[in-house]
């Protein structure tokens, strides 16, 4: 299977117009990747409350970067998210993925949104591994 970048990913995209544009840090040796991102209000579900699809979307993201920083091509298997907090739409948010490990073409990552410090939210995924 190959996947292919068109710029356009909803988080990260430059050419998606309503994207988030997120950049990343990533630290290869450490296998670990990092953003800092503001929630606009358009991503709002409650009234002044991010939507939840929109946290997981980020978990997602920030463990596939993570897996991609160090070297890993893969796409989401398995995605558990435990939502903490509510996080309030105009957020400025830090969220880190770290690779935990891998079993066969599975890669085991730890995803956590933070807050001024606070886990707002967290996730356990399973990255498939799309080339040996």
């Amino acid at each position: 299977m190959q996947v292919l970048d068109d710029s356009h990913c909803f988080i990260c995209g430059k050419e998606n117009p309503i994207g988030l544009k997120a950049e990343f840090t990533i630290d290869p040796v450490r296998r670990r990747a990092e953003t800092r991102v503001r929630i606009d209000a358009v991503f709002q579900g409650w009234q002044g409350i991010t939507h939840g699809g929109i946290i997981s979307a980020l978990l997602d993201e920030i463990c596939a970067q993570a897996c991609i920083g160090s070297g890993l091509m893969v796409v989401t298997s398995e995605i558990k998210i435990r939502y903490r907090a509510p996080v309030p739409t105009g957020s400025l948010v830090s969220v880190i993925g770290e690779i935990v490990g891998e079993r066969r073409r599975l890669v085991d990552v730890k995803g956590r949104l933070e807050l001024d410090g606070k886990i707002m939210a967290e996730a356990d995924v399973t990255m498939y591994r799309t080339t040996k």
